[in-house]
């Protein structure tokens, strides 16, 4: 894939407006803003994919967040769930810094991409059904682009997009659903593979259900496969 495909994908994501209640929402949080960003110019669009466009590994999240992305206009970044990611990737090789400020602050994935269920920030985090099948194109064209054979789901939603886009390419056959679990692995068709993780959401993070060191074993697992 050229990253003139990419950029265009992208563009795409960011006119979107499919979703009137997702678009209300974030313009609206970029207009209130929190106490702690009142100098911030929200980005309140739609949040484009950010890496890699020859990632072996795709990372499927659930939403921006909305004084995270929905605030900086690039994937988990602004937020502690970012922040707890960011430093994994660094850690596993896949980016170059631990922090994520930015969207100019010079961090860079490789061999990495992440994307979502859903490119709009929603209301208490719950997008729903019809706003994630709205949204669903965007993961479908983004696997057409990018040529991963690692897919790194963060929670039980985006696992089972990625199980449902997979099972429509032909990549999962069997009639029984995966279940999803932390460092659950779903063989997928020609030698790729789903990985389940726990989500790095605060909620995860803060009560240790997700610590560093398995979030770690997540990335190693997911870079063993992808140079397999």
């Amino acid at each position: 894939m050229t990253a003139s495909a990419w950029e265009r994908l992208n563009r795409r994501i960011i006119a979107c407006e499919r979703c009137p209640r997702l678009r209300h929402y974030c313009s609206e949080v970029a207009v209130v803003k929190r106490k702690a960003f009142l100098d911030w110019d929200y980005w309140g669009r739609p949040v484009p994919n950010f890496g890699d466009p020859q990632a072996k590994i795709l990372i499927v999240g659930l939403a921006p967040a909305a004084h995270g992305a929905n605030r900086t206009g690039r994937m988990f970044t602004g937020d502690r769930s970012g922040d707890f990611l960011y430093r994994a990737l660094h850690r596993a090789g896949l980016a170059n810094q631990p922090h994520a400020v930015d969207a100019n602050d010079g961090l860079e994935l490789t061999s990495c991409a992440i994307s979502a269920t859903c490119h709009c920030a929603p209301p208490q985090n719950k997008p729903t059904r019809d706003e994630m099948q709205n949204c669903s194109i965007w993961l479908r064209e983004t696997f057409d682009l990018v040529p991963a054979r690692v897919f790194v789901a963060l929670g039980s939603i985006a696992f089972s997009a990625v199980i449902d886009e997979a099972r429509r390419r032909g990549w999962y056959t069997e009639r029984k659903r995966p279940k999803f679990g932390h460092q659950a692995i779903v063989p997928l068709a020609d030698g790729r593979s789903l990985i389940g993780s726990y989500h790095p959401s605060q909620q995860n993070t803060f009560t240790g259900v997700l610590t560093e060191a398995m979030f770690d074993a997540v990335f190693a697992q997911a870079v063993q496969a992808a140079q397999g």
